[in-house]
């Protein structure tokens, strides 16, 4: 009886403190899905801006757009610092070493976001290039260009050949689905057919226009994995928060039923006990 009883409380403290932390993760979620849809209307628009320039000039040979044989593969991998978030940080592991064996480059190098992917690569003896980890609840968009500048860095010093980006996908705070993009070379981006019929005037020069255009382009697209995966984190622990708490309740309910039992049985022993001493002594 008294091993139950330190269980029920024991499982009562994990209550509150799952339930503490949903509603952390709730008010977190909140903030990060606002930050995540507005940096989405940017990112789309710089991507237009961007397919528009690279389809008017596509005969420019900037290094950010030549493709190259490749014998090795990148991938960023967008991860978080903590964990108890549900199948989060396991479902983009998932999803990138699955792009990894399809790619048939025989080397591959990855970029990590998080302390969870560092660890995770790191013990299956995947070369770490790069490691950013403890960014916080809201990663900034210096945080974005420093990845991004070492991303273009491993690029241009042919330490990869293709570099891609693995993050999660935000959708709602029950649904959250693991992407996969290509980060380098630069994609020409499909446009309708009226765009491509028009022509463009660059101003300045088109050396000068993707000197400024690719690298912020790049970051954008960084910053906005960053948000959407931080985004996608913050549901997901929520919503293991509120499974675990669902779960602890239960847990305590039956204890509780499993102790009424045990009382009821030790008070029906009793009576019995004193009954029965009661009929010997007459």
């Amino acid at each position: 009886m008294q091993a139950l009883r330190r269980r029920i409380r024991s499982v009562q403290n994990t209550a509150k403190i799952t339930r503490a932390m949903k509603i952390v993760a709730g008010a977190e979620l909140r903030r990060a899905e606002e930050r995540a849809r507005a940096a989405r209307d940017y990112s789309e628009a710089i991507q237009a801006i961007t397919a528009r320039a690279v389809n008017g000039a596509h005969h420019f040979p900037h290094p950010l757009l030549v493709e190259q044989p490749v014998n090795t593969v990148g991938m960023l991998v967008v991860s978080s610092d903590r964990g108890l978030a549900g199948p989060f940080n396991a479902n983009i592991f998932r999803e990138a070493m699955a792009h990894l064996r399809r790619e048939p480059a025989q080397k591959s190098g990855v970029i990590v976001v998080g302390r969870k992917g560092r660890d995770f690569f790191r013990f299956r003896g995947q070369r770490l290039l790069d490691e950013f980890v403890n960014l916080g609840e809201r990663p900034s968009y210096a945080d974005a260009r420093s990845i991004a500048d070492a991303i273009v860095g491993h690029y241009l010093e042919h330490v990869v050949d293709v570099v891609y980006v693995t993050y999660m996908h935000y959708v709602n705070p029950m649904v959250q689905r693991p992407k996969t993009i290509r980060l380098l070379p630069v994609e020409h981006p499909t446009v309708s057919s009226e765009r491509s019929a028009l022509n463009y005037t660059f101003e300045p020069e088109p050396e000068d226009v993707f000197e400024h255009l690719l690298p912020r382009y790049l970051e954008v697209l960084v910053y906005g994995a960053l948000l959407e995966s931080k985004a996608s984190e913050q549901g997901a622990r929520m919503m293991a928060m509120d499974t675990a708490t669902k779960n602890a309740e239960e847990m305590i309910r039956k204890m509780i039923l499993q102790r009424n039992r045990l009382r009821q049985a030790a008070i029906t022993r009793e009576i019995a006990e004193l009954v029965g001493g009661a009929e010997a002594m007459r």
